[in-house]
């Protein structure tokens, strides 16, 4: 393989470097497979970019073959007729074919699309003949001297290494290269040739705000295709031209918009077109290229939670930190974590944070109210588990690959507990151990300092493996408390009837009455509360005397015992003293070891 005029992707160059050097002629390509690869100003899907880029001058004989559509010659220098394939042949029967062209001939490329489907994953004994055959074969032909004798090499496109039969991927001859989603610079160049009009300021900024994304999603939404629902062009034209009025550089933004907001109706353009944010005096560019980012921002979310169905779901928190009642030290902690990271300066970022605590002390709220004042996108792990052999690995491979190309940005964990502790190597097969060793591995990345931050969130960090909560993963421990004081329970009351935009009440006159009877009370009790409250209003402003009518009908549910486990467990794990109640801050690493024993003996824990 022979360098290209213009220098080649990192990957490709890994690739040429290693084969050039003999390290393997079996090469795994995973990661971002199926996107376009944009090289001397064209677009070329992989295997047309391997083909005629990479192996271009070096290769007499290219084939691709893929499952679903079969053998293709994409180049045949020989004057021999190519082998014939009996109709629905099965993979091996294909590679069986092919093996005299891979083994004999000279500088010859295979290229094997959806190579998970020839050789899927999973315990030999489970798998078909043809799968188990189509494994073997490949792994031969590796320790085959050949392959790299006659100048040949074979690729093997998968979307996740889990895909792929293990037997293959272990083989050191064989070489996993991964093509990461564009960086910030492969970004630009897409943009610019997405759409060259634009200032080089502009396609900077929208470089910066498609991180995530693929270069052929890019593309389509800078120069989306004509589509058939929403408003008919020359409507949506006039309908956008009326909504921008007389603001600077109209007509332009409206052209442009116009193409760009194709499928969109009339609610969806209006309220991405707000001209009232549009300043008479602001730059034409600036406003243009900010409709530009927030119509990037649209179809950005659309577009990677369709592809991770399931997997992940973007937190969109209207409230920042300042809606958060009470917990001041909690809050103090996070706006400085919150600060650094906006600074940039990653080294002193945490790597993650663990929020524990009994259930109902506000830690999913403050989490999403985190994320909004940090200024970072944030994202929840969902159900990345599934029945299926591979899968569960492969899901969690593509949420780490897209979480860490959109960074920076906040990740995350709901009941971590759940996620992530308690199946056993008899009940799943192994898959556990493999999820959690991989998660650990991530986590524990120097490089993602500063671009993913973990927020794992638990009331049971006793069922969490212990690696996973140590410091270099989740650097910080928070804990979180039900409230212990009357000026706590009304910061909280009054933080909550501001949020539901209700009659606030005269602290100094009514809160130490209304507080004392609910200290002890958790966040979500109190919401509880405040909503019984608006309920027995009805139409009227909530008065202290709804309030207290409320706390004296509400009858929180409390199993004691549990609570006050799941609290030692917030003593036993948080990593800063100061953070504790005064009540429990002097007890002695002894002593919280003593009670949770004690606890675990009276709620039959083992």
């Amino acid at each position: 393989m022979t360098a290209a005029v213009k220098p080649l992707p990192a990957w490709a160059e890994t690739v040429r470097r290693k084969y050039v050097g003999n390290e393997a002629s079996m090469f795994v390509l995973y990661g971002n497979v199926f996107d376009q690869i944009l090289h001397e100003g064209k677009t070329l899907p992989l295997v047309s970019f391997l083909s005629d880029v990479l192996l271009a001058g070096n290769k007499d004989t290219v084939i691709q073959f893929d499952p679903s559509a079969g053998v293709q010659y994409l180049r045949r220098l020989s004057e021999l007729p190519p082998p014939s394939f009996a109709p629905q042949a099965s993979a091996d029967d294909v590679l069986a074919t092919l093996e005299p062209e891979v083994m004999v001939r000279h500088r010859l490329a295979l290229i094997v699309s959806y190579a998970g489907s020839v050789a899927p994953p999973g315990e030999e004994n489970f798998l078909g003949d043809s799968d188990r055959r189509a494994a073997v074969r490949l792994h031969r032909w590796t320790l085959s001297p050949a392959l790299a004798e006659r100048d040949n090499v074979v690729f093997l496109l998968v979307e996740s290494l889990a895909e792929l039969n293990g037997k293959i991927i272990s083989n050191p001859r064989v070489a996993a290269v991964e093509l990461p989603l564009p960086d910030l610079a492969e970004r630009a160049a897409v943009v610019a040739h997405a759409d060259p009009s634009l200032p080089k300021a502009q396609q900077d900024r929208l470089a910066a705000h498609t991180s995530g994304l693929r270069a052929v999603q890019i593309h389509q939404i800078l120069t989306p295709l004509p589509a058939q629902d929403g408003l008919p062009d020359a409507q949506r034209a006039a309908f956008i031209r009326g909504l921008l009025g007389n603001t600077p550089d109209a007509a332009a933004r409206a052209d442009k918009l116009t193409a760009l907001t194709r499928g969109m109706d009339a609610d969806e353009i209006a309220h991405l077109i707000d001209p009232g944010q549009t300043p008479q005096a602001a730059p034409a560019d600036s406003a243009h290229t900010d409709e530009l980012i927030a119509l990037v921002h649209r179809r950005k979310r659309e577009i990677i939670e369709k592809e991770c169905a399931g997997l992940i779901e973007f937190v969109a928190s209207p409230l920042g930190l300042d809606a958060v009642g009470g917990n001041a030290g909690i809050k103090a902690e996070l706006e400085h974590i919150a600060a650094d990271v906006r600074s940039g300066d990653r080294k002193r970022c945490p790597m993650g944070l663990m929020f524990v605590g009994p259930m109902g002390t506000g830690k999913t709220f403050v989490a999403k109210c985190f994320a909004r004042s940090s200024g970072l996108s944030a994202v929840t792990l969902k159900n990345f588990r599934s029945k299926w052999v591979g899968a569960t690995e492969a899901n969690l491979d593509k949420v780490l690959a897209m979480v860490k190309a959109l960074g920076p940005i906040i990740l995350i964990i709901d009941e971590g507990d759940r996620s992530f502790g308690g199946a056993s190597e008899d009940s799943d097969g192994g898959t556990s151990s493999r999820v959690i060793a991989k998660l650990k591995e991530f986590m524990s990345d120097g490089d993602n300092r500063g671009v993913v931050l973990f927020i794992l969130m638990t009331n049971r960090p006793d069922k969490l493996d212990t690696d996973i909560k140590r410091a270099g993963r989740l650097d910080r421990k928070i804990p979180f408390f039900y409230n212990e004081t009357t000026q706590e329970v009304q910061d909280v009351l009054d933080a909550l009837l501001k949020r539901y935009g209700v009659a606030a009440v005269d602290w100094a006159v009514h809160g130490e009455a209304l507080a004392a009877p609910l200290v002890g009370y958790s966040n979500a009790d109190l919401e509880a509360l405040v909503l019984l409250a608006v309920s027995s209003a009805r139409d009227e402003p909530v008065s202290p005397e709804h309030l207290a009518q409320a706390a004296a009908d509400y009858l929180p549910s409390r199993d004691s015992l549990m609570l006050e486990y799941m609290e030692m467990l917030a003593v036993f794990e948080a990593s800063r003293r100061r953070m504790l109640p005064a009540r429990l801050r002097d007890l002695t690493a002894q002593q919280v070891q003593e009670r949770l024993q004690q606890l675990r003996r009276a709620l039959a824990i083992h």
